[in-house]
């Protein structure tokens, strides 16, 4: 397999880079595969149709058009090397469910062919529920006051409902027409394919398995089936088969315990380095790049993605600091998390150097405007090795950069990012380490040097979990919704300390001072009237043991002895 073809009805009036192979109408047809080509009309893994884009608008001299050609089919490469978007395959039959009334009914049977498909007809208010996805889907519905099962590969339900509308499978004629509706169920049968879309690291997941519902944003976001909550177990599970892959669910996740299959962390870094020098033009691949007639100033490069939904604040400041410039955001739909990831970096940006950060256009009329705005924003270029970092420690380390030892105020996040900041009340805090151990990300820690319990809040995200955790009354508070630019938000910083007690039988340190005498405090009054047992109170795991029984078998003695001097 050849990696870069680029196709034109013509010859190219500029010379391309060796690497890429040259295809016009004239030429002899290409049988083979490629891994990059600029046109549909070449077999290929990627179609990067940002290059075309980029070769009818933009105003780079023909030296640098011919070094950014070359950095676009480059970064696609990188894209199609990382990707981890595992392509799988769905039978589907010809059985089909029409729901519609008698007029819609018959102006479907008129559309198709006979014996076409198999097809079942129910009236709307037949249907009660449908579970399963596209090639396996159960409809139950009602006739004639008993309840029925459907076993069907595909639906077509006119004006659907709620409950098909999350369905894959499930196509509405009146949000297109029935000529659209029909070319996707014959494209379906015995060839439907979908793609891995989301990557899940359960071990840092802030809903997996705990005691109380913390997070779920990705599930409240999700527009489909895709992502369901099991409540009993507290477990995620995710269905690819009914993932747009529109990536709403990564922006969200505060941990990173999600990260699109497509182009993950690794990838956008990977790709963000080819923009050094350049304004990065982000576009996702669902906006039409072939209609738009824009003029692109000097060094601004489009920077192609997938998804419109799956960018958050890590993604969108690698690639800030990687160009060292401004970025255009241009979608037609800004996510939740997307939204509120630019609303904080436009923030930051502003305290630190009186700017956006990030230029959104969502039509061709207000790209226009800020393609005239962008541009290179000094001092603001920065890299660090990535691979291998998590989400929330890219984004500290690269804010952390920024904010060097200034202080410039504080951030405030919105409804789908949280970031916050730990409190504890050390009067009442006896170091038990709950908090600590509820925290997988370790922003919580705990210092043995120093009998210490510290945090570091940029890698905080702020799920709650450690307050939830926390025994004691009147402790650990959490402040929510803000980022702190100043160097102490990005240190440990301590919250409670404390000396070790010292066993009263072996000297051993076996706890904090504030632990045993809270227990003791508690205990005392009960075990008043028994000093062996409120001396235990004081003692190690090993020497409480040791005295109880020592204290047993001395009354023994002295009761065996009263009874034979008696």
């Amino acid at each position: 397999m050849k990696e870069f073809v680029y196709y034109s009805h013509e010859t190219p009036n500029f010379p391309l880079d060796e690497s890429i192979y040259i295809v016009n109408s004239s030429s002899n047809i290409i049988e083979e595969k490629f891994i990059v080509s600029n046109s549909n009309s070449i077999s290929s893994e990627i179609l990067a149709n940002e290059i075309d884009f980029y070769i009818n608008n933009t105003e780079d001299s023909i030296a640098n058009k011919i070094k950014n050609i070359q950095k676009l089919y480059e970064v696609n490469a990188i894209r199609f090397d990382l990707a981890q978007d595992i392509t799988y395959s769905q039978e589907v039959s010809k059985e089909v469910l029409l729901v519609a009334t008698q007029e819609q009914k018959e102006a479907f049977l008129r559309a198709i062919l006979p014996d076409e498909f198999n097809l079942f007809h129910v009236y709307p208010d037949a249907v009660k529920s449908i579970i399963g996805h596209i090639g396996n889907l159960k409809v139950i519905a009602n006739d004639n006051f008993k309840d029925i099962t459907l076993n069907v590969s595909q639906i077509v339900w006119f004006d659907q409902e709620a409950i098909a509308i999350t369905q894959s499978g499930s196509f509405d004629p009146q949000e297109s027409s029935i000529d659209d509706v029909l070319a996707t169920l014959r494209n379906n049968i015995d060839n439907y394919e979908y793609k891995k879309f989301t990557v899940y690291d359960k071990t840092i997941c802030q809903y997996h398995e705990r005691r109380e519902e913390i997070c779920s944003k990705c599930e409240e976001v999700c527009p489909t089936v895709a992502i369901i909550k099991i409540d009993e177990e507290k477990h995620l599970e995710f269905s690819q088969i009914d993932c747009h892959g529109c990536g709403g669910c990564i922006s969200v996740c505060p941990s990173g315990a999600l990260d699109y299959a497509p182009s993950n962390r690794e990838t956008i870094f990977e790709m963000a380095r080819f923009y050094n020098g350049h304004m990065p033009l982000i576009i996702p691949r669902n906006m039409d790049m072939k209609t738009l007639n824009v003029s692109l100033k000097e060094n601004v490069l489009p920077f192609a993605v997938e998804g419109e939904k799956f960018l958050h604040e890590g993604t969108f400041l690698t690639i800030l600091q990687e160009s060292g410039s401004q970025l255009i955001f241009y979608s037609d739909f800004i996510s939740k998390g997307s939204g509120d990831a630019i609303s904080i970096l436009n923030q930051i940006y502003q305290s630190k150097y009186g700017i956006d950060a990030i230029l959104v256009a969502m039509n061709e009329e207000e790209l226009v405007k800020v393609l005239e705005e962008v541009r290179f924003v000094d001092d603001s270029r920065y890299t660090f090795n990535e691979p291998g970092s998590k989400k929330r420690e890219i984004f500290s380390l690269r804010l952390r950069n920024i904010v060097g030892e200034d202080d410039l105020g504080e951030v405030t996040t919105g409804e789908h990012i949280h970031y916050a900041q730990v409190k504890v009340n050390e009067a009442n805090c006896t170091l038990c380490l709950a908090c600590v151990g509820a925290c997988n990300v370790n922003a919580l820690v705990a210092n043995i040097d120093d009998n210490s319990l510290r945090i570091n809040p940029s890698i905080c995200t702020a799920c709650g979990y450690c307050e939830v955790s926390c025994p004691e009354a009147d402790c650990l508070t959490i402040e929510q919704n803000v980022i702190k630019l100043n160097p102490t938000w990005f240190k440990e910083s301590l919250l409670a300390k404390d000396t070790l007690f010292a066993c009263v039988e072996c000297g051993k340190e076996f706890a904090t001072t504030k632990a045993v005498e809270k227990i003791a405090t508690l205990m005392a009054p009960i075990f008043s009237k028994d000093p062996i047992k409120e001396r235990t109170l004081y003692c190690c795991a090993d020497c409480k043991p040791k005295i109880m029984m020592q204290s047993y078998s001395d009354n023994k003695a002295l009761y065996n002895n009263q009874g034979q001097t008696l």
